[in-house]
């Protein structure tokens, strides 16, 4: 390991120990965390808290070695099997324990068991797996993907198997559309579905799956996303909020349309043509979104969140990167579909192109139009990907006369941000762009309408939907 990537401290890969701890599991809970996650690299012989290189004395070297070798093979299971050697470094000896992402998760220590042994590796500490993160551990190591399980005391809907097929037909034709292709598209057949593992043949009859049911009529209560617009750079104030439930791929263009109401549109002239171009790359939020809802871990009874500040866009979904992937392999093109029926689907319908992808188009998307470089990051047990908006000052220097929002659509933003709250008349402007007059007006309009009151006077006036028109 080169000097340069110790300085940067411990990480999720990476772990110091001044010395070998005298009870071993404080050393191989970290060890079963690397093999259930992305591996790592566990050093004896460096301070943890400050980074100081102290080493480990030569005459103890080669029998902690073999302490450490014995450890990890009586005390995990499955067995483990890393690198261990000695590296020298500044002048001094240190022990590498070099751990590979495990292909029989999970892996636990003996004597606490699978339930209670069981960890993985959370930004740059070991922590115990819930059952949640056990069930999806224990379905990689076994090659088995959740969302071709089956639904357990379900019965085959079969207008809904004819519904989905119509509509994997109707996307696929668009898609073919879009592309400039005339071909004809092939019926999607029970068959099929059977062989994208969306629904299983046991003993010659048909059983949905749960992709199959995130595909259709959808009852499960978490996976929706959620969608918020904020004023500012926190989550303080809503401007607006809205869950979208029901078929997973509709759930997606609703959360993309929610994203363009909230963020600039603008006017590009090219010749005598005014083009309309929003601020952020679409292909950017639109990978973002579908990417969250194909790859998430649908074992998490957490759901999608979708938000929008005033600097950036932020999808956040539930799991950690699936299969020993790290940020830095997927920029690369490396994927490991932790939803395959799903996936199959999606790429079927032209929601995702190829696997692996993705990561590069939102990249690609956001290079191309002067945006920087969306950040990808793994927080907890979720992933995120942020897409950072730009500043009027970039938007003046990229030519571009950016406004908020449409002037026709105000009154439909403002109508359904009152639904959840009561707003201000710099609420109200904040949130249209229009100017204090013109907000004024928007209001007193809503007002003549029937469908919006003021309440209390003056500087503490707000403005809320009347009882009827809620």
């Amino acid at each position: 390991m080169k000097l340069d990537a110790l300085k940067l401290g411990e990480s999720k890969n990476v772990e110091f120990k001044e010395k070998l701890p005298k009870n071993s599991e404080k050393y191989l809970k970290s060890i079963i965390a690397f093999s259930n996650t992305s591996g790592g690299k566990l050093i004896i012989g460096i301070k943890d808290q400050t980074g100081e290189i102290v080493g480990v004395t030569e005459d103890n070297i080669f029998k902690i070695m073999d302490q450490i070798t014995n450890a990890i093979s009586d005390n995990s299971i499955p067995q483990i099997v890393p690198n261990i050697y000695i590296q020298s470094i500044e002048g001094k000896s240190v022990i590498v324990i070099e751990v590979y992402p495990g292909q029989m998760r999970p892996y636990y220590l003996k004597s606490l068991g699978k339930e209670q042994g069981t960890y993985v590796r959370i930004a740059g500490t070991s922590r115990p797996a819930d059952q949640a993160m056990i069930k999806d551990l224990e379905l990689a190591g076994a090659n088995r993907s959740y969302d071709s399980l089956v639904v357990i005391g379900e019965e085959l809907n079969m207008e809904e198997v004819n519904k989905l097929c119509q509509t994997i037909e109707k996307y696929k034709r668009d898609a073919f559309k879009q592309k400039g292709r005339d071909a004809e598209v092939p019926k999607v057949t029970l068959h099929q579905l059977e062989r994208w593992e969306v629904i299983q043949n046991i003993d010659g009859k048909f059983y949905p799956t749960h992709a199959f049911k995130l595909l259709t009529d959808n009852p499960y209560s978490f996976a929706k996303i959620q969608c918020g617009r904020f004023k500012g750079k926190t989550r303080s104030v809503f401007l607006d909020k809205r869950e979208f439930t029901g078929a997973i791929y509709d759930q997606i263009e609703e959360a993309y349309q929610f994203v363009l109401k909230h963020i600039n549109l603008g006017a590009e002239i090219n010749g005598i043509l005014r083009q309309d171009v929003y601020e952020l790359p679409l292909v950017s939020i639109r990978e973002s979104i579908s990417n969250a809802v194909t790859h998430r871990n649908y074992i998490d009874h957490s759901s999608i969140q979708v938000l929008v500040f005033d600097d950036r866009l932020e999808v956040t979904s539930p799991g950690m990167l699936y299969g020993g992937l790290t940020v830095n392999l997927i920029k690369t093109g490396k994927s490991k579909i932790r939803n395959k029926a799903i996936a199959e689907v999606f790429a079927q319908m032209g929601i995702i192109e190829s696997w692996g992808t993705g990561i590069q188009r939102m990249i690609d998307g956001c290079l191309e139009m002067g945006v920087p470089e969306p950040v990808f990051e793994e927080l907890g047990d979720s992933f995120r990907v942020t897409i950072y908006r730009p500043s009027a000052q970039t938007l003046i220097s990229n030519n571009l006369s950016y406004y908020r929002i449409q002037e026709e659509a105000n009154p439909v933003i403002v109508l359904r941000a009152l639904k959840n709250e009561d707003l201000t008349r710099r609420e109200v402007e904040y949130l249209t762009n229009l100017s204090k007059s013109g907000a004024r007006n928007l209001l007193e309009e809503l007002m003549s309408q029937g469908k919006v009151e003021a309440i209390g006077r003056g500087r503490a006036t707000k403005y809320r939907l009347k009882k009827k028109y809620d």
